[in-house]
């Protein structure tokens, strides 16, 4: 069986983990609970390649207890049941450390079957998951686990962990690897923060070289071809989306072309078109409103084209537009005026429609005040004329305030001077 390189090249030591010094520091709590070895239960939350796994099995190695592991892509409850079958036996005189990996991907019944034993502490779980715990696991769980979470790496700790890579395959395979500090940077920079890929580029990198009088000199090309893509962290259901996303609309909103470019090219660099398009008109509208209206068919004709040529070319309407969003002027006085109406529906503030708004009908013999008494605002100066609008409970209910910009402040001066006369 072949094991990767990652695998095989997993720390002897808590200093051997690259990154997580938030974690790892001599001074942070997480090492001084590993180091003491009185391990509670404890839940590894981060994105993969991290270090969660490399981590929860060094703890499991330097524990007295028997070491079980599953991933919750995989186990069922007869698994669990297969664990817990062995607390009474030989093998579980010192309790288990039960290693889970993804957890996320196990159902409420599958984790309150593993629930008793957390409790009473036979069974110690160290359990992984990219995606937050918060959401995905269960709520007794958590409350009896400790979160630690885990951040991506960057590239100068990858680098680390690249070069050690080489030294361990040049010991491994008794010979002299020739590996540049250029291609260890393109491993570093090209896996996305993930040790565990920058790791297997290695390997695969010094088997795809040619070997000469017990040397492999490793090759920029050769690297090249085998990182040619970033390996952004994406995933459309997951946590890295929805941070990219938000950081995407917050750069514009805030008006950071540079920031809302670069969050647009790792949309659709990972080929999420509609993300792309869809938060870009939502800016449009709610951050420029009514500032600049003219924005908004002018976004929408953007992602008309995009969506019509499709990438890589969508790349360029969607920039004119992203970059226009940002240098706009901005309002959110649309935005804020809508939820204060939709706030009051949903709590029934509301009432009945004024008579003289609805739509004309047969007043009854017991109507005292019989006609509509609607007035047309076109029969008066200026196309207006005051009158009641809102229902009687909520008559003097004020949602729109002008917004201070140029645009909304001239709209705000002509009302003033035609509702003054």
């Amino acid at each position: 069986m072949n094991i990767p390189l990652a695998d095989r090249l997993r720390p002897q030591s808590l200093d051997d983990i690259v990154g997580q010094k938030h974690l790892l520091s001599s001074d942070r709590p997480l090492r001084k609970i590993i180091e003491s070895g009185e391990i509670p239960n404890l839940i590894f939350y981060g994105p993969s390649g991290v270090g969660k796994t490399t981590l929860a099995t060094y703890i499991a190695n330097k524990t007295n207890r028997t070491l079980k592991k599953l991933n919750g892509t995989t186990a069922s409850t007869s698994d669990i049941k297969e664990i817990v079958s062995q607390l009474n036996t030989f093998s579980g005189i010192n309790g288990i450390l039960l290693y889970l990996d993804e957890i996320q991907y196990f159902n409420k019944k599958q984790q309150q079957t593993l629930l008793e034993y957390i409790e009473n502490g036979s069974i110690t779980l160290i359990a992984s998951t990219t995606e937050n715990p918060y959401f995905y696991v269960y709520n007794a769980i958590l409350s009896r686990s400790t979160v630690f979470e885990f951040k991506s790496i960057s590239p100068d700790e990858v680098k680390k962990a690249v070069f050690r890579a080489v030294k361990y395959l040049e010991n491994e395979k008794a010979i002299k690897i020739d590996f540049s500090d250029e291609c260890a940077a393109k491993i570093a920079g090209g896996c996305g923060g993930d040790v565990r890929k920058a790791i297997n580029a290695v390997e695969l990198s010094v088997i795809a070289s040619e070997e000469k009088n017990g040397k492999k000199t490793v090759k920029i090309e050769t690297v090249e071809q085998l990182v040619q893509k970033s390996a952004l962290r994406y995933d459309k259901d997951g946590d890295e989306h929805y941070d990219i996303v938000s950081a995407y609309q917050k750069s514009m909103r805030g008006s950071d072309a540079n920031a809302a470019l670069h969050y647009l090219a790792r949309l659709l660099e990972a080929g999420d078109l509609p993300s792309a398009c869809r938060r870009l008109m939502v800016c449009a509208c709610e951050d420029v409103g009514l500032a600049y209206p003219q924005i908004i068919p002018i976004v929408k004709a953007s992602v008309d084209i995009a969506q019509a040529v499709g990438l890589p070319e969508a790349r360029i309407p969607l920039a004119d537009a992203v970059i226009m969003v940002c240098n706009a002027p901005k309002s959110n006085s649309a935005y804020m005026a809508i939820n204060s109406a939709m706030q009051d529906v949903k709590s029934g503030n509301t009432g009945p429609v004024p008579r003289q708004l609805q739509n004309m009908h047969y007043d009854g013999e017991d109507n005292q005040n019989k006609g509509q008494f609607y007035l047309y605002p076109h029969d008066y100066n200026n196309h207006y004329v005051c009158q009641q609008y809102l229902p009687d409970l909520i008559k003097d209910k004020k949602y729109y305030e002008y917004g201070d910009n140029k645009n909304e402040q001239v709209f705000k001066a002509y009302w003033d001077k035609i509702k003054n006369l």
